[in-house]
């Protein structure tokens, strides 16, 4: 199953040219699936990528409830990778201090604001988030819905402010992918259980899409093609 993931993330890669010999790489790891079958990834890729690259586990300790860093520290040892635990009072700033009716905005901001601040401080020149090819659709429809804009993440994005590449090398993995490698490695999930969890928009949205492919199942590759071919956000069609 593994080799399954790491022919998407290489053809991500390589499609939109995320990775050159050098780069110091932090993996955002909250402790969920996708963030650590990323890592996951990322670890088996760099024994044989030609551009050679080092890796870091990056996490925010945000106070969210059931998160586990010992649990999370025994999964960095056993993949023995170098890691960084970084604590921050984001949760008790957007549930208690801001009291957000929508959290997910502002946490998502602080939460970035966090990964690429530690980033920069311990010497990586990008970032890998776990975005996968189901959130691309998502986040599509999300804007297009209740923004009214044509727009979704970008695979690679350079933030000039901080100096730091953002990539994104599960663009091509579906969720079910992700589910299906961590159930079947006996990975143990140790993300934190936010009280907004199944009351967001992105929930909605991942419903809506849920039943239109029962109707029609080539409807996620649609509208991923359809990303593709718009050259939207520097997207453009696989090479």
């Amino acid at each position: 199953m593994l080799q399954k993931l790491l022919s998407r993330v290489r053809k991500a890669i390589a499609d939109y040219d995320m990775i050159h010999d050098g780069d110091k790489i932090a993996v955002g790891v909250s402790g969920g699936k996708d963030s650590l079958a990323l890592l996951c990834c990322m670890k088996a890729l760099q024994r044989f990528y030609p551009n050679k690259f080092d890796l870091v586990a990056l996490t925010l300790q945000t106070g969210l409830p059931g998160f586990e860093p010992d649990t999370l520290r025994t999964f960095y040892n056993d993949l023995d990778v170098e890691y960084h635990i970084e604590e921050t009072p984001i949760s008790k700033i957007v549930f208690e201090a801001r009291n957000e009716k929508n959290p997910c905005s502002l946490c998502s901001n602080m939460k970035r604001g966090a990964i690429y601040n530690a980033a920069k401080r311990l010497g990586c020149n990008k970032v890998a988030f776990a975005h996968h090819k189901d959130d691309v659709i998502e986040t599509l429809l999300l804007s297009l819905f209740y923004e009214g804009r044509i727009h979704t993440f970008s695979p690679v994005t350079y933030l000039n402010r901080v100096d730091i590449t953002l990539i994104r090398p599960f663009i091509y993995t579906e969720e079910k992918m992700i589910r299906s490698f961590v159930k079947n490695s006996d990975i143990n999930i140790c993300s934190g259980v936010c009280r907004a969890d199944g009351l967001t928009k992105r929930h909605y949205i991942k419903s809506v899409i849920i039943n239109l492919a029962k109707e029609n199942r080539y409807i996620r590759d649609n509208i991923f093609g359809a990303i593709q071919r718009s050259g939207i956000n520097g997207w453009h069609p696989p090479l």
